[in-house]
């Protein structure tokens, strides 16, 4: 029954503190939703994306895990793959592909309590078209990536996702050698690029999907 209970108030917690940031989204021009579980947020893009609309992805585990990316799949969207791409020639046109989707489908780094999306990257594709090229990005982020601030944003990024993440992609960095951010300029860098996004120009362009779950790194 505790665990139940605990479930329960840890559910309410997370629908006011999402119901807030949704609010600050809507200053910022971004669109935000919250989905108690996964489950309903598969649903919810299943909503989002029209029939025909093509759909790309960065290497998210969120979008993964989810089920998110399977449900798509499943629905005989155009799924615009970035890992089918294996020589310089056919990368070239996969980026070409990619810029012109109608959906671009990504995790966040971190979000704070007034709706600023803090991410990084390292060749900058992700954030390349988060920023410019789809006609709609939708940013799943489950609630164990929400901070208080941009300040505490970077420092989950960096205590947190980036030796998670260099474990994962087995980058040879500092950070995943000793899982300790050593601020290194290490071939296989993952922090090239910090990108807070604090407002979106285009109405409707940019989707935030939180979930009241722990997703991704």
């Amino acid at each position: 029954m505790t665990g139940g209970i605990m479930d329960n108030v840890q559910r309410a917690a997370h629908r006011a503190t999402a119901s807030a940031i949704i609010r600050k989204l809507s200053l910022r021009n971004m669109t935000g939703h919250y989905c108690d579980t996964a489950h309903e947020a598969v649903a919810l893009a299943q909503s989002l994306v029209a029939p025909g609309q093509s759909v790309t992805w960065g290497g998210s585990v969120s979008f993964t895990q989810s089920g998110i990316k399977a449900a798509l799949e499943a629905d005989g969207h155009t799924m615009i793959d970035r890992a089918l791409a294996t020589t310089p020639e056919e990368q070239e046109e996969m980026w070409r592909r990619q810029v012109s989707a109608d959906w671009f489908f990504m995790g966040a780094n971190a979000i704070t309590l007034d709706g600023e999306l803090v991410n990084i990257d390292g060749n900058a594709n992700r954030l390349a078209l988060l920023l410019h090229g789809p006609k709609h990005v939708c940013v799943i982020a489950g609630m164990n990536k929400v901070v208080a601030d941009v300040e505490s944003g970077l420092k989950r990024i960096r205590t947190v996702t980036c030796p998670l993440n260099a474990a994962r992609l087995h980058t040879a960095t500092p950070c995943e050698l000793t899982g300790v951010c050593a601020d290194c300029h290490a071939k296989g860098c993952m922090c090239c690029q910090e990108v807070i996004t604090r407002h979106s120009r285009h109405a409707d362009r940019i989707h935030v999907v939180l979930v009241g779950e722990s997703l991704g790194y």
